[in-house]
């Protein structure tokens, strides 16, 4: 008689970094929930053009401006500054239906995503690279574009 456990051999195992990399796009997703996302140690005298984001109540951004984040931290990431330069330079994110007030968040939300995920290479001390990085990204994309995830303006 086949025990309510045995379907468990027949599981293929998760490689660690798999397990690590969802963990992170799953807590990275819940952060994204609230707006602005949380900061560490915020000292508003380094904030420059994103000091609004926290000194007064903004709205949050529309769900195509964490596309466009998520875009922009993997091309910084992948160290494509060609790509990333022309699109901030030539206001690509107009063609993409943003609207000019959407450029402060945009670009707040990139250097947080930015900034999280260099975190990690740090936190694993350098064991999760740049390509591992990009991946969790498209994890995180991939946990946002559930509609009942998505962060509404």
């Amino acid at each position: 008689m086949p025990s309510r456990w045995d379907h468990l051999f027949d599981l293929k195992p998760v490689a660690l970094v798999d397990h690590l990399l969802d963990e992170v796009a799953r807590l990275l997703a819940k952060d994204l929930e609230s707006w602005p996302p949380p900061v560490q140690d915020l000292d508003p005298a380094t904030l420059g053009e994103f000091a609004p984001l926290f000194q007064e109540a903004t709205r949050r951004p529309a769900p195509a401006v964490y596309t466009e984040a998520l875009r922009l931290a993997k091309w910084d990431l992948a160290r494509e500054f060609d790509a990333f330069d022309d699109y901030v330079r030539n206001k690509r994110y107009l063609e993409r239906g943003l609207g000019p007030d959407d450029r402060v968040p945009l670009l707040f939300l990139t250097r947080w995503l930015t900034e999280q995920m260099l975190g990690l290479g740090e936190a694993t001390q350098g064991r999760i690279k740049r390509p591992l990085m990009r991946e969790c990204l498209d994890r995180v994309e991939a946990r946002l574009g559930d509609r009942s995830r998505l962060p509404q303006a």
